[in-house]
């Protein structure tokens, strides 16, 4: 015997309120539906599943027989597919560029989790973007715009490019053209560099040669260790600036670099759920009040 999940579903609604107009409405069908739809059942099944008293519908010895198992059945869905459904809305599956994970946002994890008890947050990072094919995160903060149809892209705000290194290290860098005089640490796969950065400061010199990593991390990591210059983000750096370990040595003084700074990209269907609304909202208050820092 195969009998469909859809005529359970119906028998189900009629038996418990009693009638097929009620069940209509419930299921947005038609009345002529359901009574169709139990038919076929009663036939598949060899028997009478409703009396009619009057107006009202009653079950009959079968219909009572059958319905007490398809009510649990359904109470069972309905109790797993709410598990699922809060387990997803309390889970943030999250893919980040790695410096903006390791640099700005664990060190605010905290924050988000104490305004949002029973949130769970999975971070992965790397710095390939994520197709949201697989349905693996729920969102990616990127480094540089995403073009890809479907997803919903909020830029994070501009981010200063500015020459950092440590206090005794800019006691010797009073103009740009002072920092050839020391190494240059490049990340390679920032959008500005060096070179950019120099020309934009009128200096015809190229830039000396230094140490090169593929995470702004690493390079703000070694520049607060005293091995050079990096050249990179104040808002990456911002640990490492508050407690002194870096300073910006030409405030005021040169001229910032541009940069294709983070954006928080999740596809639309991603948008009501509660996990990614809460983040967003959250992301943006963070980034707002770090701004007016």
């Amino acid at each position: 015997m195969h009998i469909l999940l859809g005529p359970l579903k119906i028998f189900e609604a009629a038996a418990r309120l009693g009638s097929f107009k009620a069940a209509a409405e419930e299921l947005h069908l038609s009345p002529s539906a359901i009574s169709h739809a139990v038919a076929k059942l009663e036939k598949e099944l060899g028997a009478k599943l409703f009396d009619r008293d009057g107006r009202k519908l009653m079950l009959t010895l079968d219909g009572r027989v059958l319905h007490g198992p398809i009510e649990e059945a359904f109470a069972l869905i309905r109790t797993g597919m709410q598990s699922v459904q809060s387990r997803h809305a309390q889970m943030l599956r999250l893919h980040s560029a790695p410096s903006f994970a390791a640099q700005w946002l664990t060190p605010r994890l905290q924050d988000f989790l104490s305004r949002h008890p029973g949130m769970e947050v999975q971070i992965a990072a790397d710095t390939d973007y994520t197709r949201f094919t697989n349905d693996d995160f729920d969102a990616d903060i990127a480094y540089g715009p995403r073009a890809q149809d479907g997803l919903v892209t909020r830029f994070l705000g501009h981010e200063k490019i500015v020459p950092l290194c440590t206090p005794d290290m800019a006691q010797s860098i009073k103009k740009p053209a002072d920092v050839l005089n020391h190494t240059l640490i490049r990340s390679t796969l920032k959008s500005s560099s060096w070179e950019e950065w120099l020309r934009a400061n009128h200096i015809a010199a190229p830039a000396t040669a230094g140490m090169r990593f593929d995470r702004s991390f690493m390079a703000i990591n070694a520049a607060a260790d005293g091995l050079g210059i990096c050249l990179d983000s104040t808002r990456l750096a911002e640990r490492e600036l508050k407690s002194g370990r870096l300073v910006e040595p030409l405030a005021g003084i040169a001229e910032n670099a541009d940069d294709a700074g983070h954006y928080l990209v999740f596809p639309q269907r991603n948008a009501d759920r509660p996990a990614v609304a809460a983040f967003s909202a959250w992301l943006s208050a963070a980034l707002d009040a770090h701004a007016v820092e």
